[in-house]
């Protein structure tokens, strides 16, 4: 069956028509963004928008309530934020966050530029669908699990496995042939696609698509030795010693929503920062005793340094105002249940399945707060949904 509907993802250039006003998202290729560029995008939610910065679980950014399209427009290309009118919404990398710092078997971040150019330079793949998904993990398999469609998994220093679907395909491909392939990769998709957004939505697409490469790289290795890939259930946060010594601080953003005045704050630390696909952000190559400063001052204002912050077991979709469908305020009602402690941790004993109210909502373990049925946003893996329907909340723990 083939898709006829028009791809909605939106960018830069086209807004989101959101419920409580035009939505612009960012895509930041690999998560990578350097202080100026944080900097602007501090000023533009702060000058044009409802000042905050909500990051996604793609390692992109979103800015709501815009106000001025051309503006936003402007200060992001002179940041080098929007490369490419043709190729804005197309520009999709996750990259290990950590990679080349701490752990992990190769350097993935620099796999990054060149993927980035090398879809900007085709005209052609332009044409991909929006949601469609690259990932570089650098073997640790904390992004291989996230459902990308085109990725390469670290398997030795000088070679990857080939996943497609979000599944490895038992094709190998040498470092320095890795982001050729994940291009030829996205073409093919485009030959076979027939309307269909993701490769996992085509039958039989991720083995029909290798298929396809190897005809048109018959040198390519196989094994029947497959990497796994399972959502990552431990995110990083806090002090992380780099194996230069310097220090990397991971940061845990409430809900993925960012103050401006907070991310003026990370940005004058000027350092290179990473935004994760779980919402948070990697502040790297520090001294120690910088490193003790940034967490002396962004903690009180509300960045979470702690890894048991009942804060990072919990996401949330958008809910109102920003959403038309959604029952209730979704991300106000999660804020009461943390801050009252009715979230609790997971050793909490399991919970029958019911409709209750916000205020009588106890749960264990990861959960995902929606306004509606459709779940935006719901993380991978094991997740309590908490879900809003017209008389308080459903609560549907995962599926054993």
């Amino acid at each position: 069956m083939t898709r006829s509907e028009p791809d909605s993802c939106p960018g830069v250039l086209r807004l989101h028509e959101a419920a409580d006003g035009p939505l612009a998202r960012i895509r930041v290729p690999g998560g990578r963004l350097n202080p100026e560029q944080l900097q602007t995008l501090a000023e533009a939610a702060r000058d044009l928008g409802d000042g905050r910065i909500e990051l996604t679980s793609r390692g992109n950014v979103q800015l709501r309530r815009m106000r001025d399209a051309a503006a936003l427009e402007q200060r992001l290309t002179a940041a080098g934020l929007l490369p490419s009118a043709t190729h804005e919404r197309v520009r999709n990398i996750i990259a290990s966050p950590l990679s080349g710092r701490v752990g992990g078997i190769a350097d993935v971040h620099g796999l990054v530029p060149p993927l980035d150019a090398g879809l900007r330079g085709a005209p052609r793949l332009a044409d991909l669908p929006g949601r469609v998904l690259f990932t570089l993990d650098d073997g640790r398999g904390d992004v291989s699990g996230l459902g990308g469609d085109i990725g390469v998994h670290g398997v030795d220093g000088e070679v990857f496995a080939l996943l497609l679907g979000g599944a490895d395909s038992g094709l190998r491909v040498p470092a320095d042939a890795a982001v050729q392939l994940m291009l030829t990769a996205a073409h093919e998709f485009l030959d076979l696609r027939e309307g269909r957004w993701r490769v996992h939505e085509i039958e039989d697409g991720p083995r029909r698509l290798a298929d396809r490469l190897l005809l048109a790289h018959p040198g390519l290795d196989t094994t029947a030795t497959r990497v796994e890939t399972t959502a990552p259930q431990d995110i990083p946060i806090g002090w992380l010693t780099q194996g230069d010594d310097l220090v990397t601080l991971g940061a845990g953003v409430r809900l993925g929503s960012l103050e401006a005045r907070v991310a003026e704050f990370v940005a004058a630390i000027e350092r290179p920062i990473y935004l994760t696909p779980w919402r948070s952000l990697i502040i790297t190559d520090l001294e120690e005793w910088a490193a003790e400063q940034v967490v002396r001052v962004l903690a009180p204002l509300g960045l979470i340094f702690d890894a048991n912050s009942p804060w990072l077991q919990v996401s949330a979709c958008a809910g109102q105002p920003g959403c038309a469908k959604s029952l209730t305020d979704v991300r106000a009602d999660l804020a009461e249940a943390v801050e009252t402690a009715r979230v609790l941790p997971p050793s909490t004993p399991a919970f029958p399945r019911d409709s209750l109210l916000p205020e009588e909502v106890v749960a264990s373990g990861r959960q995902h707060w929606s306004g509606c049925s459709r779940h935006c946003g719901r993380p991978r893996g094991p997740v309590t949904d908490v879900t809003a329907t017209p008389t308080g909340y459903r609560i549907d723990p995962p599926e054993s």
